[in-house]
């Protein structure tokens, strides 16, 4: 029980993402030079960071995530997760929209390649490739509507 009390986010992302990533790059540098690097004066920092003790500051997720070498928005998903609870980063990501990765940004790029730039409508089958791609079931929920506003084939979710 104390555990939790001194190290309150450590069953978090963030925390299992720094302590992954530290790990990771033993091999090039030290907590030390990860703490420097993110701006903290402190490297004690980095363990409490790992270790759940303290959130992630905000405002030093872009330096933590050049120091740690992960993807700035991915890192800001986590720690706004983390800073504000699930609840209130939802209502934020559901204003702002949720940051996308680099990883992300190239997925987008190369779907609208692929379509012409069609702005083409997720569709079952689709959904279904695109979901057996990573090795997952196909979602429950149908993604076709009752009534099709767009009147062309390709924009009712028909497959």
């Amino acid at each position: 029980m104390r555990d939790n009390m001194t190290n309150p986010y450590q069953n978090t992302a963030t925390a299992r993402l720094i302590a992954d990533r530290i790990r990771y790059l033993a091999h090039k540098k030290t907590q030390a030079e990860i703490a420097s690097e993110a701006g903290f004066p402190n490297a004690n920092m980095m363990t409490f960071l790992k270790n759940g003790r303290n959130k992630v500051p905000l405002d030093r997720v872009p330096s933590l995530a050049k120091a740690l070498e992960v993807d700035p928005a991915y890192l800001m998903r986590l720690a706004l997760d983390q800073a504000v609870g699930a609840t209130a980063a939802k209502a934020i990501t559901d204003i702002f929209g949720t940051p996308a990765t680099e990883n992300e940004r190239g997925w987008l790029n190369e779907l609208r390649d692929a379509s012409d730039n069609s702005d083409p409508r997720i569709t079952a089958r689709s959904r279904a490739a695109l979901r057996a791609m990573f090795g997952k079931r196909p979602a429950q929920k149908s993604i076709r509507s009752s009534r099709c506003l767009r009147p062309q084939k390709r924009d009712c979710g028909t497959t």
